[in-house]
């Protein structure tokens, strides 16, 4: 039975409740919601304030104690700030078994943080984005990780304490990038052996009508699950999706599986939700043409 450890989302600067919350300081809305992705099964609370230039020193240490005041569930800072991100991590009382999210292939990203991590003993999502931004092909990524990997080791951050990002791109740019980021799962152990992985399960999906969007990030869990996903930024309050986290839909994961093997089922005996995954799947890897009408078709 496969299973995926879940990073809750939706506590983020930019959603229309929490961020709202998060301006104004209310903790109620923050907390409730924090509650509410416990109960749905999430393993790690993301806490995203994005670039935060204005406060972001001030607002990741209130929201991190506003949540901790409910849960003992582990926290994952997200930031582009990295003073704010410093910031945050002298607050968090579970150091150790937080997450820092993230610490990109830039040299100035690094320089900053490493530092920070390696002090709290703390979780790292290794973001396989360079100077030059996205990595075009697996092998840019195994490079990227590799300096990664070096720069966390020198600071004595272990790799089982790494968690390595490939990147999800929207389906909407084409499969290319897709299929390389399962390509380096394919050989992340390799590389850095005894090292997780995570991905932002929803960017797969960005640009789509919110009503489809589901759809995409259901199969594509299930796809990284075959290269071993451990961990997932995910939609805590999508209870389908949350089902195959907790390795509860595994014939539909077989079913994948099996066809990313080249052995495809007779749609015509699939169920509704097997034949969702089907069509899907078809699109994600690029068999089909994607367009909004991939489910009708």
């Amino acid at each position: 039975m496969l299973k995926v450890q879940a990073i809750a989302e939706s506590i983020n600067i930019m959603g229309t409740r929490s961020g709202t919350a998060m301006k104004a300081r209310e903790a109620g809305p923050v907390q409730e919601m924090a509650r509410e992705e416990v109960a749905a099964g999430a393993t790690y609370l993301d806490l995203n304030i994005g670039p935060a230039r204005k406060d972001g020193t001030e607002l990741l240490p209130w929201i991190v104690q506003t949540v901790e005041e409910v849960t003992d569930t582990p926290l994952c800072l997200d930031t582009t700030n990295t003073d704010a991100m410093a910031a945050g991590f002298k607050v968090v009382k579970n150091k150790e078994g937080a997450i820092m999210n993230s610490i990109s292939a830039q040299p100035e990203r690094m320089e900053k943080l490493i530092p920070v991590a390696a002090e709290a003993g703390c979780n790292v999502v290794a973001l396989l984005w360079g100077p030059d931004g996205m990595p075009r092909d697996s092998n840019e990524r195994a490079a990227m990780a590799v300096d990664l990997m070096m720069a966390l080791t020198e600071a004595g951050i272990p790799n089982e304490k790494m968690f390595f990002d490939p990147i999800a791109t929207p389906i909407t740019l084409g499969p290319d990038q897709i299929r390389s980021g399962l390509e380096f799962l394919e050989m992340l152990q390799d590389i850095a052996p005894g090292a997780g992985s995570t991905i932002g399960l929803s960017n797969v999906s960005n640009g789509v009508a919110d009503n489809l969007r589901k759809y995409l990030d259901r199969t594509y869990l299930i796809m990284l699950m075959k290269y071993g996903i451990k961990t997932a930024i995910v939609n805590a309050y999508d209870e389908e999706l949350m089902a195959i986290c907790r390795g509860e839909r595994q014939a539909h994961v077989n079913m994948v599986h099996q066809m990313m093997d080249g052995n495809d089922p007779d749609p015509g005996i699939l169920s509704e939700i097997a034949l969702q995954h089907y069509k899907s799947y078809k699109a994600l890897s690029g068999q089909t043409v994607f367009s909004e009408s991939w489910l009708d078709l």
